[in-house]
């Protein structure tokens, strides 16, 4: 089992009188279950799963909540909305009592929520493994900060050798990063005791369930073709600008259709659109979003695909690692990419109060001065000053450019 750098925010959060309501949302299998069962040993477990146990929780009144479940784990809570209901009288009843509600829509379990418990609860996403928390070794060891997260705590910049090679763990870092690029980051795909083919079938099982459970939690579809054809001709076009209009006809939908379904990969967990950046003052921006999957395995499974990345795969590898890594840090800053009319194009640009941090990610093995020339132009463009530049790549030297341009290997820059 692999610890969660959310584990200590949990605790944490448990303990103050704002955290008597906590609500753990994400995709289905990234873990939320485990997490809350082994932070919280001495909670009820309840599975609203079970349609007769349902029915009978909802049976229940205030008095009997807070005296047969005062401190009690509700998972899969979006099945039953209106035990959320029950759950906010129980809170303003009775002081004492602490909850969990745990769910995989984060549609209607959040609709809910910020309709009835506004104001009476803390909301933590739960994502899939980040690559510090594969390199734990057990429930009870602490992850520790990638480079990356060290980078956005801290703002500063670490002494580096001239190549990660040299770095004692390299060899394990490495391993860690190529088993992410391959399977992505599930927990369930973690046991050491499970062949490839096994986890390769797990991850297309759980494309299946996805559609069969979830997007049917989302929508009632008469028919899931059209939405199938959206996930599988956006998982080839990951890392890449989309245009709703031409997406739609490549489907057999409208625009608006095409842009609906991608709100649901994107309310599920599966992707994530970074916006462009653009300033009214600055109008040769391209204003297209650009999509990402957020699991590689996931989106290998969709195309069914076993083998190497190709150059946009591997981007949205690495900016989905960064922002599961950003999101456990508690970083809340916007996310965007940038593009412009001419050509030029960044592939991540984060913001925060008073600068941006650049990140440009290529494949290569041997970065060069041609990969940082967008970098070089972000001071022209960009409304804030540019703190540090990266170019984030499989070249194993660790190489620094004028401008506050580092190229680091990826696998050393999120481990």
């Amino acid at each position: 089992m692999k610890s969660r750098f959310l584990k200590k925010v949990l605790l944490e959060k448990s303990k103050s009188p704002l955290g008597r309501i906590i609500v753990l949302t994400g995709a289905r299998q990234t873990g939320k279950t485990t997490l809350a069962k082994n932070c919280f040993p001495d909670y009820q477990y309840l599975s609203i799963e079970d349609p007769v146990l349902r029915i009978q929780y909802k049976e229940l009144t205030a008095n009997q909540w807070y005296a047969n479940y005062p401190f009690s784990i509700l998972d899969e809570v979006q099945k039953e909305p209106q035990l959320i209901e029950s759950i906010k009288s129980v809170y303003d009843q009775y002081e004492k009592t602490r909850y969990l509600l745990l769910g995989s829509s984060q549609l209607l379990l959040l609709q809910k929520v910020k309709e009835s418990l506004a104001g009476r609860c803390i909301i933590q996403e739960v994502f899939p493994l980040t690559l510090p928390e594969i390199l734990t070794n057990g429930w009870n060891e602490a992850p520790k900060n990638s480079f990356f997260q060290d980078f956005l705590v801290s703002k500063a910049l670490p002494d580096l050798l001239p190549s990660f090679n040299l770095y004692p763990d390299f060899s394990i870092k490495e391993e860690a990063f190529k088993y992410y690029l391959n399977y992505g980051g599930y927990p369930a795909l973690i046991n050491p005791l499970l062949k490839d083919d096994e986890r390769v079938e797990w991850l297309r099982n759980y494309v299946r369930t996805y559609l069969e459970r979830d997007i049917r939690d989302l929508a009632d579809f008469k028919s899931l073709d059209p939405f199938v054809k959206i996930q599988r001709i956006t998982s080839l076009l990951t890392g890449q600008l989309i245009n709703y209009s031409q997406l739609g006809r490549e489907a057999g939908v409208t625009s608006n259709t095409a842009q609906r379904f991608l709100q649901y990969l994107e309310i599920s967990y599966q992707t994530i659109l970074l916006q462009p950046w653009y300033s009214n003052t600055l109008k040769r921006l391209v204003k297209t979003p650009k999509l990402h999957y957020l699991d590689p395995g996931v989106q290998k499974a969709i195309v069914q695909k076993t083998g190497d990345l190709t150059g946009n795969e591997f981007e949205s590898a690495v900016v989905a690692e960064i922002y599961k890594q950003s999101q456990a840090v508690g970083f809340k800053g916007p996310f965007y990419h940038l593009r412009t009319h001419d050509g030029a194009e960044v592939d991540l640009i984060i913001e925060t109060e008073t600068h941006f941090i650049a990140v440009e990610i290529k494949m290569t093995n041997n970065v060069s001065h041609t990969d940082i020339r967008n970098l070089k132009t972000l001071k022209n463009i960009l409304t804030k000053p540019v703190l540090q530049s990266f170019v984030i790549s499989n070249d194993k030297a660790i190489k620094k450019f004028p401008e506050n341009i580092l190229a680091i290997p990826a696998s050393m820059f999120l481990t």
